[in-house]
């Protein structure tokens, strides 16, 4: 069961000016700004800057859903004919996260926040 696309990643390769565009963009300040991750809440949806993304291997933003449960959500997905490209790790806060490549080629996050 999911709740939802509610997140997408986007790597980038100079935060600082990845985080000035999307400031812009949106008309908020980011509620996490750190060297390492920026994120930032508008409309229902949080949209987050990762410096590291290209040496994770992402190639584009990466749309992430919110499950209920992600380790059974991976192993359903990955039953299906998906290709783990990472998996569940925790991320601060628990929050988990864990993303696979669909049989396409697309690359699909998900999310499941643990903390109440």
């Amino acid at each position: 069961m999911t709740a939802g696309l509610k997140t997408v990643i986007y790597p980038v390769k100079d935060i600082a000016k990845a985080k000035a565009l999307f400031t812009a963009l949106l008309g908020v300040e980011p509620y996490v700004d750190e060297p390492y991750y920026v994120g930032f809440k508008d409309a229902g949806q949080d949209v987050g800057l990762d410096p590291s993304g290209h040496s994770k291997g992402l190639t584009g933003p990466v749309p992430y859903w919110h499950v209920d449960d992600i380790k059974a959500t991976l192993s359903a997905l990955l039953a299906a004919g998906a290709e783990t490209l990472q998996d569940v790790q925790e991320v601060g806060g628990g929050r988990l996260i864990a993303s696979v490549k669909d049989t396409d080629g697309n690359q699909v996050g998900l999310i499941q926040d643990t903390a109440a």
